[in-house]
């Protein structure tokens, strides 16, 4: 019984060298985040140009100090609006549109829109990118009934697994909004 442990040993050992080995091939560094400070939900009221914009700002991004502005959003009940985004890096000089590196990129990114509670409203994407996945850089919004909640946006960062669903991947954008439908 001994030997027969001591034999498995063995070659259980000497099979863990001889699969080690180097393909040859080099490793690639994932994608890093993107440093986002400000965020702008413009609401588009259908069949006017009415924009109500709503914006998060947060000079040295997600940790560190608190955000300087993080404003409610006010929309009307059973209406309908063109939600678009929009994402800067302040902190850089000139500053950076991250909008521009999202759509660019659209085939690494998601934006995920959830209300709570689920009735005050839906999103629609209106956008999809090379792989006919969905963004969600813009889209359409419909409001419900009276009441207020939390609207979550998520920016999914999906370097090479975008596969249209929030997971796999990381938030470059994790807020909730506070959301009053009135």
């Amino acid at each position: 019984m001994n030997r027969k442990l001591t034999w498995m040993l063995l070659v259980g050992v000497g099979m863990s060298f001889t699969q080690c080995k180097d393909s040859g091939s080099d490793v690639k560094p994932d994608d890093e985040n993107e440093l986002i400070t400000s965020v702008t939900l413009k609401f588009t009221e259908q069949g006017t140009t009415n924009v109500s914009s709503f914006s998060y700002k947060d000079a040295d991004g997600d940790g560190g100090n608190a955000a300087t502005k993080f404003d409610t959003i006010t929309l009307k009940p059973a209406t309908t609006y063109t939600l678009t985004i929009e994402l800067l890096d302040e902190s850089k000089t000139p500053v950076d549109d991250i909008t521009k590196e999202v759509e660019e990129e659209s085939d690494e990114h998601l934006f995920v829109y959830t209300p709570s509670p689920a009735s005050l409203m839906t999103y629609t994407y209106g956008d999809k990118d090379v792989n006919n996945f969905v963004i969600g850089l813009t889209g359409k919004a419909v409001t419900g009934a009276a009441g207020d909640g939390k609207l979550k946006v998520q920016l999914r960062h999906q370097p090479g697994a975008k596969n249209g669903k929030p997971e796999p991947g990381s938030d470059d954008v994790n807020l909730d909004f506070t959301l009053k439908v009135k």
